[in-house]
């Protein structure tokens, strides 16, 4: 982590910090306005509400782990900490404006590239280090019991020797908490910015166990829907992955984020308590992270035995129609069978029903008789026709 430097003493010119100031920070400097001042700070749970675009959320100043000034806005905030020379300001964001956002980059001297990155958010979550200043970019998440869906916030940190600024993207995570935690350990919070670094990674990390069981209570009902024949249990198989696959950038990242902050710390001479609590923070990323790709793959899973079952159910369709096709058939050929065979004696008693004066068999003794044998045997041979080709 950076080490924490000396604040030169306060100025009389303005926002202007004499060496503090780098020659992008004076161009950025002349180039902005001045700030506006925000609304009086709101209460510390007010980070978990959603507020208006541009407001801060909460800013304060600490010494030794104790809170010693509430500001009332980033003037008053950079103001009040150039008087303090062993002091720690952190200033809390939720969604900012462009304006308070270049504030803090001229005030704070902080990089372009990770002032562009808080400003257009949609970041993969990192941690880059530019100087004596590190940039953290963080996705948090939270399980949604209503709709049953996961949501992700992004939050962008930005830590240096004196100051710890959180831009929030999103309703996670909840940062009133954190703040909560460490006013309530000042041996902890006396151990400067990085400490509160270390309490925000374990409050997005510990965010992550109610997605975790929440999700786990889905794909069991999943699975209870895939067997039960749910036809929209496809869809919601198919939603749950795409949450996984976001679940997985916001973790996996993390895994190898915590390994190069524990990397650094003898360079940095990082204090053991707080190695200690990064080593639990890391183990539980890397327990989510197994969580979340056993996940994946049971999707994966259970969609493919969901198409399995989809597919012998029609197969098992198509075979009732088949058969009740087949039987349908069956009926159609025997009723075409015995109306040839009742055509045969019809045609015949038909011909000789028309009763005209000169037809040759009017008067022969045996035409009757012959009439009856005839359509005997007509019926009798399409009978035996009919039944050998199984019709009948």
């Amino acid at each position: 982590m950076p080490e924490r430097r000396a604040r030169p003493a306060p100025s009389t010119k303005g926002n202007a910090k004499g060496n503090r100031k780098s020659v992008w920070r004076r161009a950025m400097t002349a180039a902005t306005p001045p700030p506006k001042d925000p609304p009086a700070p709101r209460p510390a749970d007010a980070e978990t509400t959603p507020v208006e675009p541009g407001s801060v959320v909460q800013a304060a100043l600490y010494r030794d782990g104790v809170r010693v000034s509430t500001p009332a806005s980033l003037a008053d905030t950079y103001r009040e900490l150039r008087k303090q020379q062993d002091g720690m300001a952190w200033i809390g964001l939720a969604r900012p404006t462009g304006e308070e956002i270049l504030s803090l980059a001229a005030e704070f001297d902080l990089h372009p590239l990770a002032v562009e990155d808080a400003m257009e958010a949609h970041q993969r979550p990192k941690l880059e280090r530019y100087g004596d200043t590190l940039f953290v970019v963080l996705r948090a998440a939270r399980y949604l019991d209503a709709p049953e869906e996961v949501d992700f916030g992004e939050l962008h940190v930005f830590i240096g020797p004196d100051f710890l600024i959180t831009v929030r993207h999103g309703a996670a995570p909840d940062l009133s908490a954190v703040r909560r935690r460490m006013e309530e350990t000042p041996e902890l919070l006396k151990l400067g910015p990085e400490a509160v670094l270390y309490a925000i990674l374990d409050a997005v990390v510990d965010g992550y166990a109610p997605v975790v069981a929440g999700v786990q209570n889905d794909i069991d009902e999943i699975e209870t829907e895939v067997f039960g024949g749910d036809p929209w249990v496809s869809r919601r198989i198919y939603e749950l992955s795409r949450e996984m696959v976001e679940f997985q950038r916001a973790t996996r990242p993390l895994v190898g984020m915590l390994h190069g902050l524990m990397a650094g710390f003898a360079k940095y001479g990082t204090d053991e308590e707080l190695q200690r609590y990064l080593r639990d923070v890391a183990d539980h990323v890397t327990h989510t992270s197994e969580r979340v790709d056993g996940f994946r793959q049971a999707l994966t899973d259970i969609l493919t035995v969901n198409a399995t079952l989809v597919t012998q159910q029609q197969n098992a369709e198509m075979r009732a129609l088949a058969e009740a096709g087949f039987e349908q058939n069956e009926e159609i050929k025997k009723i075409s069978s015995w109306a040839a065979i009742l055509f045969a004696p019809t045609l015949v008693g038909t011909i000789y029903g028309m009763n005209f004066d000169h037809m040759p068999e009017l008067h022969w003794v045996l035409g009757y008789p012959f009439a009856i044998v005839l359509m005997a045997v007509v019926c009798t041979s399409l009978y035996v026709i009919f039944k050998r080709r199984d019709w009948l």
